[in-house]
């Protein structure tokens, strides 16, 4: 091995977050950075209450300026001439920085580094995310024959000089039910898998992802990571934890993705779609996003408190959604790293005030909402107005003095209006954004919402990111929704690819989908990132656009299968030298199981259903009493994600797998591996009805005997045929069975639908 190549791996071992390329590649906002956040801003930082000494150490102004003592904190060349490296390394505690009582000492390799910056110049770098998007040119390479696209080409940019190469590609099986779970959620056919194997070229492969990405169950799956950002759910969230009409906008969500809406006109619809010019219903339904936040019915509760706390609720979602930023930290204070104030705080939340909205509502009352009836419920209702219209006319001409003709018109004309009132009471509805005269918004001590003593503030972006110069007396939260997808903000198109990037790979570019702060972590491809990033804009927000480019790389056609050697130089697959595994997302796991059984309902959209559910499992919600009544029929076989989504008692099937209550914007979901997933594969009602329904399918798959019927179930679940040793397990556990259970076939069969469907592959995306 060159020597080269031996000093990558030592770099890299040592530095996982991107590639060293040589002993003095020591970069600002890679490694300094991180250093100063981590033991230095608590009292050197943004917070301007906690800062010491008048030092600021997080701008590039006090960071080579003079301290308190006027030495230059950090010298450039000059390691003897800075005060930082001084304090740092200094032998005795009472001059050493950060001090003992703060409990973060710096490590000798710390140390170090901060010399080898300082020796080598000290370049000060704007933080990564911040700095203006520029589109990078396409690195040269080695040897380009492995690159599909631009994709690839930086990928193999740090995979070459250390002389290493992409594994090999998936084979189609593999390759098509990735493509099929990441696309739609669902596994793929047996015909699609035999299809494809007949012919996997490259452009059978481009057509089976136009066709994918066609699929209305596209839209299905990335609502899922969608709703998880906003914090959908059915329930309030607070208290009693009441329902709340606001499925039409989960619907909105699934269409907008499917008609692949420029990811801009998204952000503006959901922001401010009641303000745009004769907005459409669509785009009236899509302003529920405003209504996500949690309220409440309580008696007692205090108004000005739940105002506060849905403000507050607003900037941590909105700023999380788009931004990946953790402005939420600055409600009470100025932000500990990075460069948020607490009246930036506000003024965000100003944003939002002309929402009509209460603090403590009323029970069964959401309003304001939108109405929607249906065809049939139009007609109905049209046909009514008539009656009654017609019935009023004849009134007129009839005399009032208690004669019988006109006491039944009397009677007629309650029914009618009782009618109606049933009708429109039937009538789906859900709670949209309708702007009024904005309240008072004040900067609150401490986010002490009694204390009225802070000063007013308008809405206002905040300082530190380019903004459009304000023309208009008062920004609304239309103008927010286009700051947010101007070209000059730099972080709204970094922080949609670096998600759309997890999607398919497993992780982000940089890990932290929830932080681009200075918290958060670096990308390991910065040039790539913001390759993506401005493809996307330059691309009209087209968000199937970056979709088809990751799929249709070769990084992301890789096995996940790696060398020995590769996952000892790189186990956290940084590099993406392979593809990635994961369990599935909870409600895909389920949709699996239905599909495979043969149960799925393939109805797109509509009210949020109630699969199985313990019987006791809502016995401590109260205000009302509740009961969970299941669903009965089609609704029963829904997708996962229209699962009714009760916040305090989330679904105990989803909640096995990991999905989040969403009472807060949800970036990422935990991957745990416990005893209560593996007992909901076993036996969760849809799960031992999956089972059953299987077992049906595979006896009345038109084969005769054992060993076929099996491998025709193992294929349909999991798109191949079982290795010898995995054929006999089952045929094993089948004469078990059938011994047990005096040779009942539907019973004996289930046991081995079963086992197929608990399969860690079944759960699993390779």
């Amino acid at each position: 091995m060159s020597g080269r190549n031996i000093l990558f791996i030592c770099l890299f071992t040592f530095s996982p977050q991107r590639v060293a390329l040589a002993a003095d590649d020591v970069q600002f906002h890679r490694d300094i950075r991180p250093i100063l956040s981590n033991h230095c801003f608590r009292c050197h930082g943004p917070d301007a209450e906690a800062r010491q000494a008048e030092l600021r150490l997080d701008v590039r102004e006090g960071l080579f300026g003079a301290g308190p003592n006027d030495k230059r904190i950090v010298t450039a060349g000059d390691v003897a001439a800075s005060e930082l490296y001084q304090r740092v390394s200094a032998e005795h505690a009472d001059e050493r920085m950060p001090p003992a009582e703060s409990h973060l000492p710096l490590s000798a390799a710390q140390i170090a580094k901060l010399r080898r910056w300082i020796e080598l110049g000290a370049v000060w770098q704007e933080h990564w995310s911040y700095a203006p998007i520029v589109r990078p040119q396409l690195p040269e390479l080695i040897d380009g024959h492995s690159a599909t696209n631009a994709i690839d080409r930086f990928i193999l940019a740090q995979l070459e000089p250390a002389g290493l190469d992409f594994t090999v590609a998936a084979d189609p099986t593999t390759l098509v039910r990735r493509l099929s779970f990441d696309l739609t959620g669902l596994p793929p056919s047996q015909d699609e898998v035999s299809t494809f194997a007949i012919n996997s070229s490259e452009p059978s492969y481009r057509a089976l992802v136009e066709r994918l990405l066609a699929s209305p169950h596209y839209g299905e799956r990335m609502a899922v990571y969608w709703l998880d950002l906003v914090r959908y759910a059915d329930s309030c969230g607070y208290h009693s934890d009441v329902d709340q009409p606001i499925s039409p906008y989960r619907d909105y969500v699934i269409g907008a993705f499917n008609d692949n809406l420029p990811f801009d006109q998204f952000t503006r619809e959901q922001l401010a779609g009641d303000l745009l010019s004769s907005p459409t219903q669509s785009q009236r339904i899509a302003t529920g996003y405003n209504r996500l936040n949690k309220t409440t019915e309580e008696g007692g509760a205090q108004a000005g408190e739940y105002l506060a706390k849905s403000a507050a609720d607003r900037v941590r979602t909105t700023a999380g959604v788009w931004l990946a930023a953790t402005l939420g930290c600055a409600e009470c204070h100025d932000h500990k790293y990075d460069p948020y104030t607490a009246r930036g705080f506000y003024s965000f939340a100003a944003f939002f005030a002309d929402l009509q909205e209460q603090g403590v509502w009323k029970p069964g009352s959401r309003a304001p909402e939108l109405l929607l009836p249906t065809p049939e419920q139009t007609a109905r209702q049209a046909a009514l107005q008539t009656q009654l219209d017609e019935l009023k006319q004849r009134l007129t001409g009839v005399s009032v003095s208690q004669t019988d003709e006109h006491a039944a018109l009397e009677k007629q004309e309650k029914e009618i209006m009782a009618a109606q009132d049933r009708l429109e009471k039937s009538f789906a509805r859900t709670m949209i954004s309708v702007s009024v005269p904005p309240r008072e918004m004040r900067v609150l001590p401490r986010g002490n919402w009694l204390d009225s003593s802070g000063p007013i503030v308008q809405p206002a972006f905040p300082e530190f990111v380019a903004a459009p110069s304000a023309n208009k007396t008062r920004l609304t939260r239309l103008d927010l929704a286009e700051w947010l997808v101007a070209r000059d903000n730099p972080l709204t198109a970094r922080v949609l690819v670096n998600r759309l990037w997890k999607l398919f790979f497993g992780m982000g570019l940089s890990r932290r989908l929830d932080d681009f702060g200075v918290q958060g972590e670096p990308p390991t491809h910065p040039e790539l990132l913001d390759w993506l990033a401005a493809e996307l804009i330059d691309s009209g927000w087209d968000v199937k656009r970056i979709v088809r480019l990751l799929v249709t790389s070769r990084t992301y056609q890789q096995s996940s299968v790696a060398a020995h050697e590769l996952v000892g130089l790189d186990p956290q697959n940084r590099l993406f030298a392979r593809q990635s595994r994961w369990r599935l997302e909870a409600e895909f796991i389920r949709d699996a199981a239905l599909a495979i059984s043969g149960q799925l309902a393939p109805q797109l959209g509509g009210p949020s259903v109630k699969p199985y559910q313990p019987e006791d499992y809502w016995e401590f919600l109260n205000f009302p009493k509740r009961t969970w009544k299941a669903d009965r029929g089609a609704n029963q076989y829904r997708r996962g994600l229209y699962t009714h989504w009760q916040r305090t008692f989330l679904h105990p099937s989803l909640l096995a797998f990991d999905a989040p209550s969403r009472e807060e914007c949800a970036a990422e979901r935990p991957a745990s591996n416990t005893p209560q997933a593996a007992l909901v594969l076993m036996n969760d009602p849809t799960y031992v009805e999956g089972a059953r329904a299987f077992a049906r399918r595979a006896l009345a798959s038109g084969t005769m005997d054992d060993e076929r019927r099996i491998t025709w179930a193992w294929r349909e679940a999991l798109s191949r045929s079982p290795e010898p040793r995995e054929l006999q397990l089952l045929l094993e556990l089948l004469a078990e069975s059938r011994a047990a259970q005096a040779s009942d076939e539907l019973v004996a069969w289930t046991a081995v639908a079963r086992a197929i469907l608990n399969l860690n592959e079944t759960v699993s995306r390779n």
